[in-house]
């Protein structure tokens, strides 16, 4: 199995149609460098007996839709879209599954013929993490979600849809987190970001901005979290610790990263491209390890 780190530009010298028999597949964004998914596919794959190429390719949203074409001709079957494309990969799909025409983000490419079938499986991965790593059913809680952008967009439409009590959510752009309230409809809400102290407590924040990614920091105020609440990152690693660091400072009784929705979104990616679902439960504890 090869995976490796690629910038967009070393995609044009490609022979179009790979003749051998490993499947081809990649995760695209910016950054990229620091990506588990190549790591993980590669452990799927040889839990399951399927031989992959899987690269990590840098590319921003100017470049995106140039090297996704580059990567079909080269024989690209399959891919993974981090940020900041996951809106973008939404507009470049021939077919949309229905989750991800709902919530208007991609995240993961399937190749069908001349085209690209796109869907949406953060929403699924966050949900399975949720209920089985960290016990937490999110029927009837009262849920804030920090950000509204592609990932935020997929992880609002997995909680609304698994009955969420409430859904509040902040954005730095107020007009983008009503624009997605409005997408939802009941129970989601608007919430202006500096209305953050008078929101009350809430069973579940989640973080969904690319602050982590940028370096800055979260003010959160200390009414923010009930008790026994969780905080959330949907970054993994060094990216969500400027977060997981604000909620603790703030009162959260957990704090947790977003490790475990990577793995099991990609296990449904997985399930998508090759039919079979891993065992994700080794490949997470490995990279917790």
């Amino acid at each position: 199995m090869v995976f490796e780190t690629l910038h967009a530009s070393q995609l044009k010298g490609q022979r179009p149609h790979r003749t051998d028999m490993t499947l081809h597949y990649a995760v695209f964004g910016q950054p990229i460098a620091h990506s588990l998914s190549p790591r993980i596919h590669a452990a799927f794959g040889a839990q399951l007996g399927i031989a992959l190429d899987y690269r990590a390719i840098e590319a921003g949203r100017a470049e995106f839709p140039h090297a996704l074409d580059a990567f079909a001709h080269a024989g690209g079957r399959g891919a993974n879209v981090t940020l900041p494309l996951k809106e973008d990969a939404a507009a470049l799909c021939a077919s949309l599954s229905e989750r991800a025409r709902r919530c208007g983000s991609v995240n993961t490419l399937l190749r069908e013929g001349e085209g690209w079938h796109g869907d949406s499986t953060d929403g699924a991965g966050l949900l399975r993490d949720l209920r089985e790593r960290h016990a937490l059913d999110p029927r009837d809680q009262r849920i804030l979600l920090l950000g509204a952008g592609g990932a935020a967009r997929a992880a609002a439409f997995a909680l609304a849809g698994a009955g969420a009590g409430e859904l509040a959510i902040a954005n730095r752009t107020h007009e983008r987190a009503a624009a997605l309230a409005a997408a939802l409809g009941a129970p989601a809400r608007a919430l202006a970001w500096s209305g953050l102290a008078e929101a009350g407590a809430f069973d579940l924040v989640v973080n969904a901005t690319a602050a982590g990614h940028a370096g800055a920091t979260l003010a959160l105020p200390s009414t923010l979290f009930a008790s026994d609440a969780l905080a959330y990152d949907l970054s993994y690693g060094r990216a969500a610790q400027p977060f997981l660091a604000a909620a603790r400072a703030a009162g959260a009784t957990h704090a947790v990263d977003g490790l475990g929705m990577l793995v099991e979104q990609a296990a449904e990616s997985f399930a998508l491209w090759h039919g079979r679902r891993p065992d994700t439960a080794p490949v997470y504890a490995a990279l917790r390890g």
